[in-house]
């Protein structure tokens, strides 16, 4: 077959990007496999209270535990101004089986795809005229939204190119605290022992979502960003056994990278696993004094949990979403529904 010469130098400069990626790719993945060393106080360590104090930096978890992650602060940039598209504009890009990260608040619904996130793990968002927090760790397939209340006020935050027990580090912009997601408390500096409140949330596909919403509002790609929307380099990561870091949670009541929805009673932990609530569709659980009701809803495929008040009446509950060693990670007495 023969090729003019025009033909030639597309499929040549095809070839080249082509190639370019995935020298990139295996880059970015060493960084991940090989983490770097973070600049952390090294000093001597003193209680107080229940924090340590190390060089004038408060810390409430050992810094040792702290590692790098490869990328440097906001190498993994956040979405600071993010742009939306209709249902059917995102159709263009995203199939009825991609995941994602609904929230519905304010008067809004929007869903945020995972094939985004994971190039970026943060959006600093505003829905309605209220400040949100959108985060994503691909290592954890941790999706959590959260209120950013920092010192009173509503900030943003940014990846900090750190990991605790695997779990994406942010920083706030404010006073540069360590907060780790699964937590949603900060570990190191000024806000040490301060919590975010969490939003709802689900994670979902799409097709389940914009049955449902189809009046939505879908994060678009136009994120200010060059990145490969679509590919994703974590590749086999979700279902094959093992973490590219060491991680202190081992628990063998389910298997490392099963999805759960975990949640924080008067200083307890209860981790749900959605296929079991799934198949009863609804149960009803004592846990730290309250009725935890767990339901599966149909329509969206995903799972609920709700606070049973007194009267009757059901107050939804923010779980944490994710991998099984996450949570048991964080939370190393966890009990367990399944």
């Amino acid at each position: 077959m023969m090729f003019s010469q025009t033909s030639k130098i597309i499929i040549t400069a095809a070839v080249l990007v082509f190639v370019g990626f995935l020298i990139w790719q295996s880059s970015y993945l060493k960084s991940i496999v090989y983490p770097k060393e973070i600049n952390l106080p090294t000093g001597e360590t003193r209680q107080e209270g229940e924090f340590m104090v190390t060089d004038g930096v408060k810390h409430s978890v050992p810094l040792s535990e702290i590692i790098g992650g490869g990328p440097p602060p906001d190498g993994i940039p956040p979405i600071d101004n993010p742009t939306y598209v209709s249902v059917s504009a995102a159709e263009e890009f995203l199939n009825d089986q991609e995941p994602g990260l609904a929230v519905s608040l304010n008067g809004f619904d929007r869903f945020y795809p995972f094939q985004i996130l994971v190039w970026h793990e943060i959006v600093n968002d505003t829905i309605g005229d209220e400040r949100v927090l959108i985060t994503y760790c691909p290592l954890c397939l941790s999706g959590i939204v959260f209120d950013p209340e920092v010192k009173g006020q509503r900030v943003e935050f940014g990846t900090s190119g750190k990991l605790w027990n695997s779990n994406l580090v942010m920083y706030d912009r404010l006073t540069d605290s360590l907060w780790p997601q699964i937590l949603g408390e900060a570990v190191v500096g000024e806000m040490t022992g301060t919590k975010l409140a969490v939003l709802p949330s689900d994670q979902l596909r799409f097709g389940e979502w914009k049955k449902k919403f189809p009046a939505g509002e879908v994060l678009s790609k136009d994120t200010g960003a060059a990145r490969l929307y679509g590919t994703d380099p974590y590749g086999d990561y979700y279902t094959r056994e093992g973490t590219f870091f060491p991680v202190a949670g081992k628990d063998s009541r389910l298997n490392q990278k099963d999805f759960i929805l975990g949640i924080v009673v008067d200083g307890k932990a209860k981790a749900y696993f959605p296929p079991a609530v799934k198949a009863k569709g609804r149960i009803e659980d004592q846990f730290a004094n309250q009725t935890i009701v767990a339901v599966y809803e149909k329509d969206l495929d995903v799972v609920r949990l709700f606070e049973k008040r007194p009267d009757g009446s059901l107050q939804r509950l923010n779980p944490f979403a994710a991998f099984w060693f996450s949570w048991v990670s964080a939370h190393p007495g966890t009990e367990l529904y399944k």
